[in-house]
């Protein structure tokens, strides 16, 4: 979804072309697996973050056109809501140069976005949701200008036919309704990219699935939405309701929606995009001219352009990616699940503790995916949403047990494995896991430390709940920024 459409509207056989031009696509890909086409022999992994901007108050400013401009860099771009921005973190090997190589450049990058934001008036911070953030602040004037943010606004609410309902119950309860979809804006994710070989992708997936509810839990960083306490990753039920095209009568049906686990384990890479297309309706039918049959006859290497495009509009928590680089296709894991931020350290601690992990279990002789039924995998992702690092979740051998001792006992070690095993050597391993680690034992994450940071303020200086919300939300800026990992945060 991250290329750029014209503003208009469709027809009904524009719909019937893209159809079968997606068809195509898909017998193409399955052409190209068979042939084994598919770059393998340079896995990458990959980064995007993205950030929400405030003004001097720590209240959401809505000036991404300007902070891009003053930016001038096409690591960065827009995001759905006027007050984000999105970075790409170029593709590298996983020990390239170390993790600080990697931290060192993420930083820069960001120090200097941050530099250029001031010149602007605005300010970035990494957070799940913004903790000031008010529901009148995500009206139709927040959607970016880019047309393509208003396009799929139009299609979502021309497939659903209302207004967007929203509740979330947690501490306090949140109950409203939408008419965009710029409440998705208040979702800010950070998503890892692994590229595997079509063979290892399956393996990857499902490993990537079994972990989702551990990642959240130990990553949770989006307790308050628009004034109101939720979750402790508000983000993942506010996402799914925000981008739902199916009304009551439609849900009630069965109809899968697009923002979505997914149903069962897979055994290839072409089982996800072959369920876009049997399950998902096309919410921007643009063709291009390509003949993905010809371009293979020709010997080269196809776009794919309308099964990727469809495959952006389907919002899966773990998303299949087809992509060329240097004239040569691949496909990887993209992982979707985690919120942005605390801080970078806390960001490289949660993607060792993702790659060294799915790279342990797709190794072990009995998957865990073979032990775990996918409806579990499922539970464990509501669980660590709800309660982040107080879950209870279900791990095959072990029952359902604090998600601080799953990590201690059994993944952790895995996690060190895998790391070991891609070439990490321990000087490295241990400081990031070491994050990991540390937050079990203290039971501290970036949702905890807002809750208690907003109940001490609450307390203590009497000052209102916003006013309480924005002065902790300054304070996280601050920590952010010095760059100690959230566990070692103070509430004072």
């Amino acid at each position: 979804m991250g290329r750029d459409v014209p503003a208009l509207t469709f027809t009904r056989e524009d719909r019937r072309r893209y159809r079968t031009k997606m068809q195509d696509c898909l017998d193409a890909l399955a052409q190209m697996l068979r042939e084994s086409r598919f770059e393998a022999e340079r896995p990458q992994v990959g980064l995007e973050i993205e950030l929400n901007l405030v003004d001097g108050r720590a209240e959401p400013a809505m000036r991404n056109t300007d902070v891009l401009e003053a930016i001038a860099d096409p690591a960065w771009d827009t995001e759905l809501g006027r007050f984000n921005l999105e970075i790409n973190i170029a593709p590298r090997g996983l020990t390239a140069g170390g993790p600080d190589a990697w931290e060192s450049e993420i930083r820069a990058a960001l120090n200097h976005a941050e530099q250029r934001a001031r010149s602007v008036g605005a300010h970035l911070i990494m957070t799940g949701v913004l903790p000031t953030l008010r529901q009148e602040d995500v009206g139709e004037g927040a959607l970016s200008e880019n047309p393509r943010y208003r396009l799929l606004n139009d299609q979502i609410f021309a497939a659903r036919g209302e207004d967007l309902r929203i509740e979330v119950t947690g501490a306090d309860r949140l109950r409203t309704y939408a008419d965009t979809i710029t409440p998705e804006a208040a979702c800010t994710s950070t998503q890892f990219h692994l590229q595997v070989s079509p063979e290892q992708f399956a393996g990857y997936w499902n490993a990537a699935q079994a972990i989702a509810g551990v990642q959240v839990a130990l990553a949770a960083n989006s307790p308050f939405l628009f004034g109101k306490e939720l979750w402790h990753e508000t983000r993942v039920p506010l996402f799914e309701q925000a981008t739902d095209t199916r009304p009551q009568e439609i849900k009630a049906q069965g109809v899968r929606p697009r923002v979505w686990f997914g149903e069962r384990w897979i055994t290839s890479v072409f089982d996800l995009f072959e369920e876009n297309l049997r399950y998902f309706p096309a919410l921007l039918p643009l063709c291009d001219e390509q003949d993905p049959a010809d371009t293979l006859a020709r010997g080269d290497v196809p776009e794919l352009g309308e099964l990727t495009l469809h495959n952006g509009t389907i919002y899966r928590w773990n998303r299949p990616v087809y992509a060329v680089a240097r004239d040569k296709p691949h496909v990887r894991v993209e992982n979707r699940v985690l919120p942005a931020g605390p801080t970078v350290a806390d960001t490289l601690a949660n993607g060792a503790f993702y790659y060294g992990l799915t790279r342990a279990l797709v190794e072990e002789e009995r998957p865990v995916w073979s032990r775990m039924s996918f409806s579990a995998a499922e539970d464990n992702l509501r669980a660590g949403a709800r309660h982040g690092i107080d879950a209870r979740l279900y791990w095959p051998g072990m029952g359902e047990v604090p998600v601080a001792e799953l990590v201690l006992r059994r993944l952790l070690p895995l996690a060190h494995r895998g790391l070991e095993r891609s070439g990490m050597d321990e000087a490295w391993r241990e400081p990031l896991l070491g994050i990991i680690e540390q937050r079990c034992v203290t039971g501290r994450n970036g949702a905890v430390w807002q809750k208690e940071m907003f109940h001490h303020i609450d307390a203590t200086a009497h000052c209102g709940r916003h006013e309480a919300l924005r002065r902790m939300t300054q304070q996280y800026i601050d920590y952010m920024h010095l760059n100690a990992p959230v566990h070692t945060w103070p509430v004072e």
